[in-house]
């Protein structure tokens, strides 16, 4: 498994080497819409999409924050200077433009997931869920909470539970002890899903049998030629049916180009595979807000 991983990270930074030679020093294009979470109510669930795998969510009165990703690039920190591939469409929000967060997840170390510049922009009192062998990595906060699969914990009165992932942690080539995953949100009768970052996988099918996911944030990117690693539009598709996800957030698209399939395709194929379904797909570009309907509402 070792090696398998070891190659993995050797073909990653011998692609982000080319895609940083494609990319160059151009400018970042503005996300397409400006979310305003002032006016979110406390009652129900409104989420956006900020970009990459970052969703911000107010969850009946709650803010939770998805891997925080919110710089002009993600890579490592050299004194005041990050390196490493560059954001192609400028996030939603900036980070003092979010509202105080309650919660944040993090579902790996890898450097478009665990952003270290933003989180040490983030309020140190948010409560920080992240997956097993993070901590070292998360120290400014206060309360830190690390899950392995399967283990879950009580935030306020939502239930996190981590969920398995097809999929690999470790930020640098040493330390693959880290833990990786996705989580499962529950509370008030509602049940939201964040995949992180996973290849097509069964083994979370068995969560449906609680009852049906009311928000299946799912990775939609990145798969050429990672589909190892990285689920394909179709499969996060069919991974979300399995679910029974009564909405969808494809994420993990749209933002760095961190594989080969033009830009615009996970999006296209997503629709696609959703077919006459399309209308479950409730964000497709960056800065998009949703608000679940109330029960029994359509």
């Amino acid at each position: 498994m070792f090696r398998s991983h070891l190659q993995a990270l050797r073909r990653y930074r011998r692609l982000s080497g080319e895609y940083r030679k494609m990319d160059g020093a151009g400018t970042i294009a503005p996300a397409p819409h400006r979310p305003d979470p002032a006016s979110w109510p406390d009652d129900g669930v409104t989420l956006a999409w900020l970009g990459h795998a970052t969703v911000l969510l107010k969850v009946f009165g709650t803010w939770i924050i998805t891997d925080p990703v919110l710089g002009r690039r993600i890579g490592v920190s050299i004194g005041p200077v990050q390196i490493g591939v560059r954001r192609l469409v400028a996030p939603a929000l900036r980070v003092r433009e979010l509202p105080p967060i309650d919660l944040v997840l993090i579902s790996h170390a890898h450097f478009d997931h665990l952003d270290l510049p933003t989180l040490a922009r983030i309020p140190r009192t948010a409560t920080v869920v992240a997956s097993s062998s993070l901590r070292d990595l998360l120290r400014r906060f206060r309360d830190v909470r690390e899950l392995g699969w399967g283990e879950s914990t009580r935030v306020g009165d939502i239930d996190i539970t981590s969920t398995p992932a097809k999929h690999w942690g470790a930020r640098m080539i040493t330390d693959r002890y880290r833990g990786w995953g996705g989580f499962m949100l529950e509370t008030r009768g509602t049940r939201i899903f964040y995949a992180g970052d996973t290849a097509y996988t069964d083994a979370l099918r068995p969560l449906a049998t609680r009852g049906a996911v009311d928000i299946a944030i799912m990775p939609i990117g990145a798969y050429d030629p990672w589909i190892a690693n990285h689920c394909s539009p179709e499969e996060a598709w069919t991974m979300a049916n399995e679910l029974h996800a009564r909405a969808v957030v494809p994420v993990h698209h749209s933002t760095f180009r961190l594989s080969r399939e033009p830009m615009a395709e996970p999006i296209e194929r997503l629709r696609r595979a959703a077919g006459g379904e399309a209308n479950r797909i409730v964000t497709a570009e960056i800065g998009d807000t949703w608000r679940m309907p109330a029960p029994g509402v359509r």
